[in-house]
Order: C-alpha cells, then structure tokens, then sequence
C-alpha cells in the first residue's frame, strides 16, 4: 500500500515538474539546450572513464530541475529572467568552469560568477522577504531599508558557507576549489626572529623551493585565502547592487522594470501545477475504478 502511495506521488511529481517546465516557452528552451549539452558531455566523460566528471554532470542535471522544484514545492512563481540566470549559472559554474577548465583557461571567471551569484543570492533572500510581506497573513511590515538589509545579508552568508564548504572540500577530499594565488611578496609573524613586534617581509620572490625541488610558478603560492577573500569581495559587489535596487523598488512599489524581473512572486492557483496534477490523477484512478 505504501509503495502504491509513492509511485502514485512520483506520478503527480513528474506530471507537475513536466507541466513547470513548460509554463515559460522561453526558460524551457534554455533548459532543454542546457540539458542537452549536459548529457552530451556526460556521454564524453564516459567515454574517457573520468567517473569524477560523470557524477558533476549528473549533479547538474539535477540541479537544472532545482527551480522548477521550488517553485511547485513552495507554491511561487520564479520570473523568466531570474530562472534562465539561475539555470545558465548552474551550467556554467559546473560543465563550463569545473569540466572544460574555464577557470583556469579564463583567470576571471570565477570572479565574474561569484559577483553573478551575489546578486541572484540578494534577489532571493529580497523575494522571501516581500513575500511574507505581501502575505494576507502577516503580522508585520518591514521598511525597504530592512529587507535590502536582509536581502544583503542572505547573499552573503550563502557566499560564505560556499566558501565553507570549498574549504572542506580542499581540506578533507584533496581537491582545489580555493585556487591558488602566485604572489611575490609576503609578510609573516613566524619569519620574524627578531624581538620586533612587525611581521618580517619578504619581497621579489621568483621562485620557491619545496622539498629541495622548485615549484616552477615563479613566486610564492597563496593557498586559497586571497581566493576567498576575491570571491567574498565579489559576492559583497553583487549583494550591494541589487539590495540598492530592490530598496528602490519597494519604495517606489512596481517602478522598478529590471528589479521586478528578479523578484519571484506567488502563484496562482490556476498554476498550482501539483494540484492540478494531483486532481487529474484522482480523475484517472477514478475511470480505472469504473
């Protein structure tokens, strides 16, 4: 009987996520481009038995789906140019920078995703403020100043648990997702062998020697802080923009054309597509029975 229940619920899920997908001709041409070019890679990665890259593309075939899941789990609407950054981002982040090497083979690539990432974390965090203000239901109101503060601070706590999380990663599966910085100079308290309380400084470095054998990059290796501290500058840039715009927005309500084009806002329910699949599927159980 439970397994009947599940299948049942996947059947609704699928019929619902299908339905999603469709809803907006635009986001779903992307997704289905995007998707394409995913399975394609993956089909390659397979080819060369790099299982590594395998799991990468299947992650991203799922976290293509992600948007559409939110917005039939939480019952919003997510508008076409928010949902085709979202989707564009995750493709690139993913199949573009970590498997085609793009952040190697363009040094501000990371950069640049991480001011984008910034920006789209502030719009959503922005998104769950207005809604619970615009909810029948509240029982308070926040002035703009309060939900860009907000909006601020969601996008940047997800910049840092990203960085979190790319430190885990280097730290406990031997990866190299806090790139590495070549720098020539370098201050440090632990050269200082001197009673004087200023860090000793080393400057022109060209080279360095580990182990008796020269690294060969031609300075001293960063091990990720200067890294982290780009991305997290980056990610402040892309939080201040739109917080900025999404206080302009609220005050002068329906003003703001690019802003309203990143602020999901509720669902009907004529596209409550879980509903609506769910009833169409009490329907068939129903003809099945007779």
């Amino acid at each position: 009987m439970k397994k009947g229940k599940i299948r049942q619920r996947l059947r609704v899920l699928g019929k619902a996520l299908h339905m999603e997908l469709r809803e907006h001709k635009s986001s779903f041409l992307v997704y289905w481009i995007l998707r394409a070019a995913v399975i394609v890679t993956m089909i390659l990665q397979i080819h060369n038995r790099n299982y590594e890259n395998v799991f990468l593309c299947i992650l991203t075939l799922i976290l293509l789906v992600a948007p559409s899941l939110v917005q039939l789990t939480f019952k919003v609407e997510l508008p076409s140019p928010l949902e085709i950054s979202i989707l564009v981002f995750i493709f690139a982040a993913e199949i573009l920078g970590e498997i085609n090497r793009f952040y190697e083979v363009f040094p501000q690539w990371d950069i640049v995703l991480h001011t984008i990432n910034g920006f789209l974390a502030a719009a959503i965090g922005f998104s769950l403020v207005d809604l619970l203000n615009r909810s029948p239901r509240k029982t308070f109101h926040l002035s703009p100043a309060f939900m860009a503060l907000v909006s601020f601070s969601f996008s940047m706590t997800i910049g840092v648990l990203w960085e979190f999380f790319e430190f885990g990663m280097d730290k406990f599966f031997g990866l190299d997702m806090q790139k590495d910085t070549v720098v020539h100079t370098i201050h440090s308290m632990m050269l200082n062998v001197s009673d004087n309380v200023d860090p000793s400084t080393i400057k022109g470095i060209q080279e360095v020697v580990v182990n008796g054998k020269e690294l060969g990059v031609g300075g001293y290796l960063d091990i990720g802080l200067i890294d982290t501290i780009m991305d997290l500058g980056v990610n402040f840039i892309g939080a201040v923009v739109f917080s900025i715009c999404g206080f302009l927005y609220v005050r002068n309500r329906g003003k703001g054309i690019v802003v309203s084009k990143f602020i999901p806002h509720g669902k009907e329910k004529t596209r409550d597509f879980l509903a609506i699949a769910a009833e169409e599927e009490k329907k068939e159980e129903e003809k099945e029975e007779k």
